[in-house]
């Protein structure tokens, strides 16, 4: 059997980048997949690609009516939803001198009070389906420093799995983050970045950067039955960078 047989996920932002590895790894892997994200021409395309066990749902994730139709065309296609993977988020590289309250806000809403907003809506499907496993997709930027907006979001969205792990325990639903570190995503190795990011993997433990799929495995980890002890955890996979 399969690692997510009988399992029914949401996964935002998977029309491309790591939502769409995470949602490819979970078809694999037996799960049915709802594919969202506001980008409809790939998602659409994307979930064809997968085949049957993936519908795609256009979405604003900082949208609360838009996670009340989510769940519900969630539960309509496939039944009461067992995971939820918050992956959808956004970064901006400026200074916090330059940056206005505008785009601060942006990042905000996409990256930490979606998270807040999904939590929220799934639980009562999850109930219904007897429990269920929330992965929220931090960065290692939730541990250590980076970019102003990107960095408070992401310490956010590792907080709020906490707060939410100690508030869901007793429906029987887990809350866990992931924290990534370098991935050899198509937009980081474009050609103008990609000496960049080579010459950074020589300062990586591991001397490499991490590929998409490897990232995937430890989501698909996190929504199966196998991490059922795991709650409330950040889980990291950065090749060792947040070790040094």
């Amino acid at each position: 059997m399969s690692r997510l047989t009988g399992k029914v996920a949401i996964i935002t932002g998977a029309a491309q980048g790591m939502g769409a590895t995470h949602a490819k790894a979970f078809v694999e892997q037996g799960a049915k997949v709802v594919l969202t994200d506001l980008n409809e021409e790939k998602g659409e395309a994307f979930a064809a690609e997968l085949g049957g066990n993936a519908v795609f749902i256009k979405q604003n994730v900082t949208s609360e009516e838009d996670w009340t139709t989510v769940i519900a065309k969630a539960e309509e296609a496939f039944g009461p939803v067992n995971v939820l993977v918050n992956n959808a988020g956004i970064s901006m590289n400026k200074n916090m001198l330059e940056m206005s309250l505008d785009e601060y806000m942006k990042i905000v809403n996409i990256n930490q009070v979606s998270v807040f907003l999904g939590m929220k809506a799934v639980a009562a499907s999850m109930m219904k389906a007897g429990g269920g496993s929330i992965v929220n997709i931090s960065s290692i930027n939730g541990l250590v420093g980076g970019a102003v907006g990107y960095t408070d979001t992401k310490f956010a969205v590792r907080g709020m799995t906490k707060a939410a792990a100690l508030n869901l325990a007793p429906m029987g639903i887990r809350v866990n983050s992931v924290h990534p570190g370098v991935i050899a995503t198509p937009m980081i190795m474009q050609e103008d970045a990609k000496a960049a990011i080579e010459e950074f993997a020589k300062h990586i433990p591991l001397k490499r950067v991490s590929q998409p799929e490897e990232v995937s495995q430890l989501v698909v980890f996190l929504a199966s039955d196998e991490s059922s002890y795991s709650t409330g955890a950040e889980f990291v996979v950065d090749g060792g960078i947040t070790a040094q």
